[in-house]
């Protein structure tokens, strides 16, 4: 399995002197414990390529290293990720929901202000979230800054409630 760790010696490995092949070479063997010909077909990546990139004969270009980071993505397992105050999160209270035959991961981010919640949407893709549920008041931001889907929350039972409350302890009606 690949680990956090892993992945951040890979994306330094990119911007250093360090051999970002030798890295992806390392992390294939010893991480996923595959062969190069089996990582190619999980990224689409051809062979040939994938061999010049682990021996320096090549550089990846931008295409290629989204198709090793999206391959490395796949090992880990899928979640939803939930975009909410810590109030709104205090609310779920399991990790996994069962959606028809499925069992899926859900993870938190708490987020109490408008750029917490964009940060967030953005560390929730890099950790892996194949989509987000959060605010519509931020979903249109997000829309635009993630490529994975965006599932808006629209409280309209709890707010029509919270409506009749208000109407209840104002003094106007």
């Amino acid at each position: 399995m690949v680990t956090k760790m892993s992945i951040e010696k890979l994306i330094r490995a990119i911007f250093t002197d360090e051999s970002f092949g030798e890295t992806l070479k390392k992390i294939i063997k010893e991480d996923l414990r595959i062969s190069i010909r089996e990582f190619s077909e999980r990224s689409g990546i051809p062979e040939s390529t994938l061999y010049k990139i682990i021996s320096e004969e090549r550089d990846p270009n931008l295409k290629t290293i989204k198709q090793i980071f999206n391959a490395l993505r796949r090992d880990e397992e899928p979640f939803i990720a939930v975009i909410a105050s810590r109030s709104v999160l205090n609310e779920i209270t399991e990790s996994y929901m069962k959606v028809g035959d499925r069992k899926v991961k859900i993870k938190e981010y708490p987020a109490n202000s408008f750029e917490e919640a964009i940060i967030s949407s953005v560390r929730a893709e890099r950790e892996g979230a194949v989509a987000l549920v959060c605010a519509p008041i931020v979903s249109p931001t997000i829309e635009k800054i993630v490529s994975i889907p965006i599932v808006t929350i629209i409280p309209k039972r709890d707010m029509m409630e919270a409506i009749e409350v208000a109407v209840r302890k104002s003094s106007v009606w």
